[in-house]
């Protein structure tokens, strides 16, 4: 007779964490002799000056023509840290630099295509928030890698790394902590799992209730409610929910800033989707073809991206003549 065997009990992996993410050797090794000159808190004062110049100018500028300057800037900051002589203090001062201008010059990369130069950067970015241990700013780098995966198609690892950069920053600040909770809403919604998308908006709007007064890094200052609604409007819409998604997005776009067209054009796609959805063609191909007309002269894939999903989701009411014609004029 044959001896009775234990059963399998399934080995249950740990979670991904900040350290699977981080990349293969140290891109900021030092150099092994340093010629170049004393770096000072003056110099870092500067970069970090730079670096929130090209936070404002991508409120504006569009991915591919901005990404030559972010990459050069960049560069400029790794050789400043790897060649420069400095103190431990300032090194760690360069660092998180370092991180907050790989987090824009990695997104401003994304925004213009160069989806294999933003993950790169994304890692090293990365790479320097780690070793600064600034556990705030890696967050926001895996939470913005996490994004870029999630819209590029591997949403599994974009949950996976949303969520990772949720857990590793515990004790983050709270705007911080609403902006993770965004990534990981929007990754769920991606994965089409509805539950856990809007429990997610949820408790990133609980997150930004406790905001106030605390000590934050600077980059964080455009995370306020507006931002999340934004989110939790291109949420509802990804989960087909317009009832939720429509109001949403016509409260937001009645009062965005039109002078950042690049995301005007976005939300604009994100509320012709959700008119479709809603039943609505004819608002849908108003709101189409006033998103086709931005974007005609915006360097950014993703608007380029976004209206080819606004006008297969058109496809659909062809039949209707404000639609045919967008469709025809987009041809």
């Amino acid at each position: 007779m044959e001896a009775l065997r234990e059963p399998q009990v399934p080995v249950e992996l740990p979670p991904p964490s900040l350290a699977d993410y981080l990349p293969e050797g140290d891109p900021l090794a030092p150099i092994s002799a340093r010629e170049g000159r004393r770096v000072g808190v003056d110099a870092v004062a500067d970069l970090q000056q730079r670096v929130h110049g090209l936070r404002l100018a991508d409120d504006v500028i569009a991915g591919g023509d901005l990404l030559r300057p972010a990459l050069r800037e960049l560069r400029s900051a790794v050789r400043l840290f790897r060649e420069g002589t400095h103190t431990e203090a300032v090194g760690r001062s360069l660092l998180r630099a370092i991180g907050e201008l790989a987090q824009i010059a990695g997104w401003i990369a994304s925004d213009a295509g160069q989806q294999a130069e933003a993950e790169r950067i994304y890692r090293l970015g990365l790479s320097a928030a780690h070793t600064a241990e600034d556990a705030t700013l890696a967050g926001n780098l895996l939470g913005s890698l996490a994004y870029r995966r999630t819209n590029t198609g591997d949403v599994q690892e974009g949950v996976d790394m949303a969520r990772a950069a949720l857990e590793n920053a515990a004790g983050a600040p709270p705007r911080a902590r609403a902006l993770y909770l965004d990534r990981v809403a929007w990754a769920h919604a991606k994965a089409g799992e509805d539950q856990a998308a809007m429990r997610a908006v949820k408790e990133a709007g609980d997150a930004l209730t406790g905001h106030g007064g605390e000590d934050e890094p600077g980059y964080l200052y455009w995370v306020d409610a507006g931002e999340l609604q934004v989110m939790e409007s291109r949420v509802c819409t990804e989960l087909r929910r317009p009832l939720r998604a429509v109001p949403l997005l016509r409260d937001v776009l009645g009062r965005y800033d039109a002078t950042h067209t690049r995301e005007l054009a976005l939300y604009l796609s994100w509320f012709a989707v959700a008119l479709t959805d809603a039943n609505e063609p004819e608002e849908a191909a108003a709101t189409a073809e006033r998103m086709i007309c931005l974007s005609a002269g915006v360097a950014s894939e993703r608007t380029a991206e976004r209206v080819k999903v606004v006008l297969r989701r058109l496809e659909d009411f062809r039949d209707v003549p404000e639609v045919r014609a967008v469709l025809e004029n987009a041809v």
